[in-house]
């Protein structure tokens, strides 16, 4: 794509519009045990034989912990206006309960004043996975107490930060924690049960309803919400038996959330299909659960193929891969942003993760990832066309700022536009992060001004 290209696309989108980058507590931050943070899930799941490739674990991560300002300098070069973050929940309170941390609550108290020193916005989220282990111990999201725990936790991390904070979600993809985390086991903390999961998935819907509605009670000012990962369904072929299947594999993966949070109920198929495996709802649950949202969080990589006797290999693929052996299919956030706003009354759309791991190399002080950078000219390009026909999406975030631990890969994927040394610790800016600062960069013209402006940063809202 030519530099005018980039230009016209640039314009597609409007002066406000937010433009970021992504990352999550336990993937960058490291410092281990230092200034009180208690254990995580992830923690006790890296000590187990096998559960992570390359046998890492989260203790120094990027060493964000101590390298923060730094970081924060970078993301301020780039040129973007909003940064997406999370707070580790053992490091402001190590047992999930009870007595908190201060330094853990000062540490994010820095962070947050030095983005707003250097007007970037923070996206803050409550819940990036890692749940206190002290709280696994007692039954983690599986116990209806958790629940209880998380809005005691998001009530306190709000009134601290909140008024320096553009926007929090609760939590980052309940499917992956429910699904990956209690039914294969691949994910902390590693249980293998679908009914156990299936009650694990309404108890993080559960508290999330719970926590906007007790946040605004409070009357936080910031922008709040929730994040899901999703995906358009293929069939793998046009059988009865693939086509039944896709349709039930979009039911578990999209309409489990998006139909209690804006329709109050869980669908019908599929809890046809958990039968005594589906989770347990008190009479009042589903009108916590479908509170009003200010956002809502769309994290897209891919689209996914679905066959009934699992025969469709990804290796056969005519698209490009990722790293990941992930589809390049950027047609595929076009089709699920127009479904989504089909089927539901959406409030305005974050794209709040985006991106690729690819085999990058470090040579001579450079990574050449122009494969990266097209990834996200195809998938900027596939949410112009999502707006063009409607769609109120408001923001994008690529994932990731940085390499870093990708959770049971360890350290081996790397979806960073900037590129860590494990070792060192140093930072290199890869093409795809010039790319972006370059692109962020483009004039916009605003309507009927006749004047050039660069994308306007977000404004704050403050406490009333």
């Amino acid at each position: 794509m030519s530099d005018l290209s980039n230009a016209i696309l640039k314009k597609k989108f409007p002066t406000n519009f937010i433009w970021g980058v992504a990352t999550a507590a336990f993937q960058i931050e490291g410092g281990g045990e230092s200034d009180g943070k208690g254990p995580s899930i992830w923690d006790r799941f890296c000590e187990q034989p096998g559960a992570i490739a390359d046998k890492s674990n989260g203790l120094i991560a990027c060493n964000h912990f101590n390298n923060w300002r730094d970081d924060i300098q970078i993301i301020s070069e780039l040129g973007v206006n909003a940064y997406r973050m999370s707070i580790s929940w053992p490091r402001v309170q190590p047992k999930g309960q009870g007595d908190w941390n201060s330094k853990g609550l000062d540490f994010y108290d820095r962070i947050i004043d030095t983005l707003l020193e250097k007007n970037i916005a923070a996206s803050v989220t409550f819940n990036h996975w890692d749940l206190p282990d002290a709280l696994q111990q007692m039954g983690g999201w599986a116990n209806r107490e958790t629940v209880h725990r998380f809005v005691d936790y998001a009530q306190t991390v709000a009134r601290r930060l909140g008024d320096r904070v553009h926007s929090f979600t609760t939590h980052n993809e309940p499917w992956v924690i429910a699904q990956l985390g209690h039914e294969t086991g691949i994910f902390a903390p590693g249980i293998k049960h679908r009914g156990v999961a299936a009650q694990v998935s309404h108890h993080l819907l559960l508290s999330h309803g719970l926590a906007l509605q007790a946040l605004r009670a409070e009357r936080q000012a910031a922008k709040l919400g929730i994040v899901l990962n999703l995906a358009p369904m293929h069939s793998a072929t046009e059988s009865k038996e693939d086509l039944q299947k896709t349709k039930l594999e979009d039911g578990r993966l999209l309409r489990w959330y998006m139909d209690p949070l804006f329709k109050g109920h869980y669908p019908t198929d599929v809890l046809e299909f958990l039968g005594h495996d589906a989770p347990q709802i008190e009479p009042a649950d589903m009108v916590h659960i479908q509170q009003p949202l200010d956002f809502l969080g769309v994290n897209y990589y891919s689209r996914s193929v679905v066959s009934a006797s699992d025969s469709w290999d990804v290796q056969k693929s005519k698209l490009p891969l990722t790293d990941m052996q992930w589809e390049i299919y950027p047609e595929g956030l076009t089709e699920l942003l127009l479904r989504l706003h089909r089927d539901y009354s959406l409030p305005a759309i974050y794209i709040t993760e985006n991106g690729a791991a690819f085999k990058d190399e470090l040579v001579n002080g450079v990574v050449r990832d122009e494969n990266r950078i097209q990834y996200l000219q195809q998938h900027i390009t596939a949410i112009s066309k999502a707006m063009d026909q409607g769609v109120p999406v408001e923001a994008y975030m690529v994932w990731s700022l940085m390499d870093n631990f990708e959770w049971a890969s360890g350290y081996e994927k790397r979806f960073g536009i900037v590129h860590v040394d494990y070792t060192t610790q140093k930072r290199t800016l890869k093409d795809s992060a010039l790319w972006y600062q370059q692109f962020l960069r483009q004039s916009t013209c605003k309507a009927g001004s006749g004047i050039l402006k660069t994308p306007e940063p977000l404004v704050i809202a403050q406490e009333s």
